[in-house]
C-alpha cells in the first residue's frame, strides 16, 4: 500500500472513457465548442487492464467511469464487461443523463447500482444556456427510469450567481420528493476559469451563501460522512439528505483518496497539479514487469497532492474525468 506522510493513500479510481461530450457547458468549456475524443484514447481493453493493475498496485477498491460523457463512447459496454470480473467494492457512473434511457439496460445489466447526474436547473431555458446542448425532458425521464428500476442516483448541481442560483431550491425540492440525493459543487477553478478570476468570482457561490438560501425554506443538521468524503452531508428531517462539496469553503484536500485516470492513458493524482504520468506504455507488460513500474508512478502521483487546499488548474475537467 502507498501512504503519504498525511497517511492519504488512493482508494478511489476514475475513470475518463472518453474525452467526448454531448453538452458545452459554460464552467467547463469557453467557447461553446463541445469536446471529442482524443485521437489516442486507448481501448477498452487496454483502459481496464489499467484498472486492473491499479486496483492491484494501489488498493483501488471503488471506481467512478466518468467522461466527458461516458454513454457515449464505443467502448462504455466492453469496458462495462471487463471491470465488472474484477471483484470492486462499488462501481458507479456520472452522466449528464442525456442517453441514460437509451443505456439503463446495459448498465443494469453491467451490475451499475449508482449514477451521479449532472444537472444544473429545471428551467428548460437555462438549461439549454449552460448546457448548450441536450433535451431537459430527456434528463428527468431517464431519471425516472432508472430510479424506478432500482438505481440511486445522485444529482450533481454547480450553483452560480447570474445563471441558475434561482435554482437552488427548486431543483433541491424535486430531488428530495423523488429520493434523490442532491450534490451542490461550488464551482472549480479549472480551465477558463482558473485563467479568469474576475469570471470566477462573479460566478462563485460559496457555502454559506448557499445554506443561507436552503434554511429559507428547509431546517437541516449537518449528518455524519465517511472520512475521505469530498461532500459535507445535511439532513432535512423527515426529507431527505443533500451534499455540499465545497472545494473553496471547506476545502478536503488533507482526506483525498482520488486518483484519476484519462482516456489516453495518463494518471492525476491532483486536480491542482498539471503532473501527469503515462501508464500506457506499462499496459502491454506482463503483471510482474508493470506492477513495480506502476507502483513508482503513483508515488510521484500521490505526491502531487496539495496539502491544504485546492489552488486550481488551467486542466479541463472533462478531459480527466471529473
Amino acid at each position: 500500500m502507498i501512504v503519504d506522510r498525511q497517511g492519504r493513500r488512493f482508494r478511489n479510481l476514475r475513470v475518463s472513457l472518453t474525452a467526448a461530450c454531448n453538452y458545452a457547458c459554460t464552467y467547463c468549456v469557453p467557447n461553446g465548442k463541445r469536446l471529442v475524443a482524443a485521437q489516442d484514447e486507448l481501448p477498452a481493453e487496454a483502459l481496464a487492464r489499467g484498472v486492473a493493475y491499479l486496483v492491484e498496485a494501489a488498493g483501488i477498491d471503488q471506481l467512478r467511469i466518468t467522461g466527458g460523457e461516458p454513454l457515449i463512447s464505443p467502448r462504455l459496454e466492453a469496458f462495462l464487461a471487463a471491470v465488472a470480473t474484477l471483484g470492486l467494492k462499488d462501481t458507479s457512473l456520472t452522466t449528464n443523463g442525456q442517453l441514460l434511457a437509451r443505456k439503463l439496460p446495459l448498465l443494469q445489466a453491467a451490475g451499475i447500482r449508482r449514477l451521479n447526474v449532472s444537472l444544473d436547473t429545471l428551467d428548460p431555458n437555462a438549461f439549454r444556456r449552460i448546457a448548450r446542448g441536450g433535451d431537459l425532458a430527456c434528463v428527468l425521464e431517464g431519471m425516472a427510469q432508472a430510479s424506478a428500476a432500482g438505481m440511486r442516483i445522485k444529482v450533481n448541481m454547480v450553483p452560480m450567481r447570474g445563471q441558475n442560483f434561482d435554482q437552488v431550491l427548486p431543483l433541491l425540492d424535486y430531488c428530495l420528493e423523488r429520493g434523490y440525493e442532491l450534490r451542490f459543487i461550488e464551482l472549480m477553478r479549472m480551465g477558463h476559469l482558473a485563467r479568469d478570476a474576475n469570471a470566477f468570482r462573479q460566478q462563485f457561490v460559496g457555502l454559506e451563501q448557499l445554506l443561507t438560501r436552503i434554511g429559507l425554506a428547509h431546517g437541516y443538521v449537518q449528518a455524519a460522512a465517511p472520512q475521505d468524503a469530498t461532500a459535507l452531508r445535511y439532513h432535512i428531517p423527515g426529507k431527505g439528505y443533500f451534499g455540499v462539496i465545497a472545494n473553496e469553503s471547506v476545502p478536503f484536500c488533507r482526506t483525498c483518496s482520488r486518483l484519476r485516470l484519462s482516456s489516453t492513458g495518463w494518471l492525476h493524482g491532483c486536480l491542482s497539479s498539471s503532473n501527469r504520468h503515462y501508464i500506457g506504455e506499462l499496459l502491454d507488460k506482463p503483471r510482474h514487469q508493470a506492477l513495480p513500474a506502476l507502483q513508482r508512478l503513483l508515488v510521484k502521483a500521490l505526491a502531487d497532492k496539495q496539502e491544504q487546499a485546492f489552488a486550481g488548474d488551467v486542466m479541463v475537467m472533462k478531459v480527466i474525468g471529473g
